[in-house]
């Protein structure tokens, strides 16, 4: 079997220095990422209350393309960390192409749905036409730029799956600092640009990926990488599709079904203030700088998780394992201590000041931050247990647990403690779907290990 020096890296370098030469570009260019998402949300909180909201509602159906993009980016680089792992780049190098079409189809869909659609999918969520326009107006120029969305994403995770995680996190911050830039510029009207209000904040969205995409083809097509593009040789090979979804579905699934909890979170707390929805969106958007780390974390274990068992090495598998759930546990837990610690100043960063003046979504917003984050802490391992199911080529385990979070046990207890004790007690749904989907997760995970690892001896 004829491996190269990145391929060696990842099945004879020392684990706990490799993950963290592997993680740290992705966990840098994650919380660039989550800076964005946040900036984006302060300059629109600014705007006014309503744009706020309205963008809290656009969230659920936005994450239906990061649902297809994550989903698909898994299965890549799970799927071509394995083939590398036994030694078949030609086939590696088959499936990146085929990823490329796959994504520019994508694309072309969503945004004729989008453009069509956009309002009809917003109405699902509110019935104040204020928000619902914000909403609108938003969304559907998300949708007509989808394949710049895309591109970047997926195209990232080829490059990921040979261990190569600097160039994903050069496109990533590519894409948000300009994104950072832009918004502003567009929202605002700034400078010799025109004042757009919540479209210059989804202009600026699709302009700075096209660039990042841009930049990411480029170096694809370099031919500096073990995966190797030749478009014109391409042929069609449906078992590659079947092999990138057999990981790729379930977890394109599970953000599917996130977007699913959103929008049924915004309906349940909505119908009893429209505040709530935007405390909501505000929590959203700050959890990613707990949670983002740990999805960078993830971009290094799983090629090394996956090209390892791939060659057949237990031991490896195990130490990187054992430092996986450290490091997520240590980013989550002090996700938990800044929530608690600073909640009010957290939510204010969000609220104009006619919001200040009438205290509620402040008030809101700093109680729902305290009491979901008390789950914080099993958070980060519990997302480290579920990649490792993606990372062995099982993704069902993954999707059935984030299916009995998310909706077996989320959305049943935030109905039923809204109506018990009001927005007060449906928070307490986080905190408790989390305990008892960790409790799932941790000896479905001890089973499934114990059997792999019998397998390899």
């Amino acid at each position: 079997m004829t491996t190269n020096n990145l391929n060696n890296r990842l099945g004879t370098e020392p684990v706990a220095p490799l993950l963290l030469k592997l993680s740290i570009p992705s966990i840098i260019s994650m919380l660039i990422q989550a800076l964005y998402n946040v900036v984006d949300s302060i300059y629109i909180g600014h705007l006014n209350s309503d744009a706020l909201t309205g963008l809290s509602i656009a969230f659920p159906i936005q994450m239906i393309l990061i649902a297809i993009a994550v989903g698909t980016g898994v299965g890549t680089s799970s799927l071509i960390s394995r083939l590398l792992g036994q030694g078949n780049n030609q086939r590696a190098s088959n499936a990146a192409e085929h990823i490329l079409i796959i994504s520019v189809i994508y694309g072309i869909l969503l945004g004729i749905i989008g453009s069509l659609f956009s309002k009809e999918l917003i109405s699902l969520f509110s019935k104040n036409p204020v928000i619902i326009d914000y909403g609108t107006r938003y969304i559907r120029i998300i949708f007509i730029g989808s394949t710049a969305l895309f591109l970047p994403m997926i195209s990232n995770n080829i490059l990921r799956g040979e261990g190569n995680t600097f160039i994903p996190m050069i496109t990533m911050l590519i894409g948000s600092v300009l994104n950072i830039i832009f918004d502003p510029l567009l929202i605002f009207g700034l400078w010799k640009f025109p004042k757009l209000g919540i479209e210059g904040a989804a202009i600026a969205t699709v302009g700075s990926r096209i660039i990042s995409g841009s930049f990411i083809i480029i170096m694809l097509l370099s031919n500096r990488n073990q995966v190797k593009l030749n478009m014109k040789a391409f042929k069609f090979d449906f078992s590659i599709i079947k092999d990138i979804y057999a990981v790729g579905l379930p977890a394109m699934t599970m953000q599917f079904l996130a977007s699913f909890m959103i929008g049924g979170l915004n309906i349940i707390v909505g119908g009893y203030n429209e505040a709530a929805v935007a405390a909501l969106g505000i929590y959203f958007r700050l959890q990613s700088f707990v949670f983002m780390p740990v999805f960078g974390l993830n971009q290094g274990y799983m090629p090394i998780i996956g090209y390892n068992y791939g060659h057949n090495n237990p031991n490896r598998m195990k130490k990187t394992m054992k430092y996986g759930f450290m490091i997520g546990f240590t980013f989550t837990f002090l996700g938990f201590i800044l929530f608690q610690i600073m909640p009010t100043q957290l939510v204010t960063l969000f609220v104009d000041e006619s919001t200040k003046n009438n205290e509620e979504l402040i008030s809101i917003g700093t109680n729902a931050l305290k009491t979901i984050s008390l789950a914080f802490p099993i958070i980060g391992p519990a997302i480290i247990g579920s990649t490792t199911f993606q990372a062995i080529g099982k993704g069902v385990p993954s999707l059935i647990l984030s299916f009995s979070r998310q909706i077996i046990l989320l959305l049943p207890f935030a109905y039923i403690l809204v109506r018990i004790g009001g927005l007060d007690w449906v928070w307490y749904s986080f905190p408790l779907s989390e305990v008892i989907s960790f409790i799932l997760l941790f000896f479905w995970l001890k089973k499934t290990l114990k059997d792999v690892f019998l397998e390899m001896e």
